[in-house]
Parts: structure tokens; C-alpha cells; sequence
């Protein structure tokens, strides 16, 4: 039983990271965009990648982020973190901000991790449609 509660806390603590970074840039979807745009302006990724990627990347995180707190769709939801978190490092890369690059392979890490133990995922919405 230990072993769901520690599952949960860790569930929360990354759901909540994606959540709130999408949840406070969708209001501000545009600016955020046009702060992407200048951080990649002299990267080697071309605009039109990303531009749209400015624009789902806090869409992706908040619905992440969401299904990983409420546990509904658990495993998809930490995919998809994931798969964010890739580009997400790769993005980094491009523009060789190395100071944000450990954040996000804590957050891989954690991911990876969920997703290991994810029969310890007790305390989810996923589990209340099984029944």
C-alpha cells in the first residue's frame, strides 16, 4: 500500500509541473509564442517548425498534465509528457541553453519512472473505469 501512496505523490508532483506550465501560458499563448520565436531565432530549427510548436506546446502540456494529476488515461498522458519533454530537450539543445537541460531530464526521469511502476497506480480515475 505504501508503494500506491509514494506512486500517487510522484503522479501529483509531475502532473502538476505540466499542468501549470500549460495552464499559465494559454492565456498568454501569442507572447509566448513570440518569446519562442526570438529564444529560436538563431537556433538551426527553421520557423516553421517553431512556430507551430510554440503554439501546442502549453496546449500539450496542460492536457498532459491534466490526465497524469486526475490518473485518466494515466499511461497516455505520461507518453505524451514524454514525448514533449524530448523536444523539449532537443529544443534546448538547439540553443544551447544548458542551465534549463537538467530540469527536464529530472522530468524524464520521473516520467520513466511512472511508467515503470504504473500497477502502483492505485488512487486514479483509470482505476474507478476498470471496476
Amino acid at each position: 500500500m505504501d508503494k500506491n501512496w509514494a506512486y500517487l505523490l510522484s503522479r501529483l508532483a509531475i502532473g502538476l509541473s505540466f499542468f501549470g506550465h500549460g495552464l499559465v501560458r494559454l492565456p498568454k499563448l501569442e507572447g509566448f509564442s513570440n518569446w519562442m520565436m526570438g529564444q529560436f531565432s538563431k537556433s538551426l530549427l527553421p520557423d516553421f517548425l517553431v512556430l507551430p510548436f510554440s503554439y501546442a506546446l502549453p496546449i500539450l502540456e496542460f492536457a498532459a498534465g491534466l490526465l497524469i494529476l486526475i490518473g485518466l488515461f494515466t499511461k497516455q498522458g505520461l507518453l505524451l509528457a514524454g514525448v514533449v519533454s524530448l523536444a523539449l530537450i532537443f529544443g534546448t539543445t538547439m540553443i544551447e541553453n544548458w542551465e534549463a537541460l537538467p530540469s527536464q531530464l529530472i522530468h524524464v526521469a520521473f516520467l520513466s519512472l511512472l511508467l515503470a511502476y504504473l500497477p502502483h497506480n492505485s488512487f486514479a480515475v483509470d482505476k474507478l473505469l476498470k471496476k
